[in-house]
């Protein structure tokens, strides 16, 4: 029976474990209008039937999952216009954090050297009441001002 058990145990602690790392870089829901005010780009993405049901993020960039590697990168053809080099400040929401996380990871090794998830992702953000922080940050209320005077 012993011998049984370990051998079980041996096989789980063997078992491939998927860990996300510790070195991704993270901010909350409560520094989300400082991050925007100092000029953070938000970028939230999640998928457009998770946006259907959690609400939108107003002022942040709805990217897909997918696409946001070739979208930030500064030297990808199909980048965003405010993707001009690597030293862009990113910060990505996801329903939950986790897809975030995964996907700033990625964009690390790919060389963007400011980009971080948002802990606990929309839910957290909708928890904090700071959906609309992007939308109230000093400089988005000047863009939004030039842009709706014309």
């Amino acid at each position: 029976m012993r011998a049984a058990l370990v051998s079980s145990f041996s096989a789980s602690v063997s078992a491939p474990v998927a860990l996300l790392p510790l070195a991704v870089e993270r901010t909350y829901p409560t520094e989300l209008a400082a991050a925007v005010a100092r000029g953070a780009v938000i970028v939230d993405v999640r998928t457009n039937a998770q946006r259907e049901v959690q609400g939108t993020l107003p002022g942040a960039l709805a990217i897909s999952a997918e696409l946001v590697a070739e979208r930030l990168d500064p030297s990808h053809p199909g980048r965003l216009a405010v993707a001009v080099d690597p030293d862009v400040e990113w910060i990505l929401v996801s329903a939950e954090g986790t897809d975030s996380h995964r996907l700033v990871t990625g964009l690390q090794l790919q060389g963007l050297r400011r980009v971080m998830h948002m802990v606990g992702g929309y839910d957290a953000i909708r928890s904090a009441n700071m959906v609309h922080a992007v939308t109230q940050a000093e400089h988005i209320v000047a863009d939004v001002e030039r842009v709706t005077a014309h």
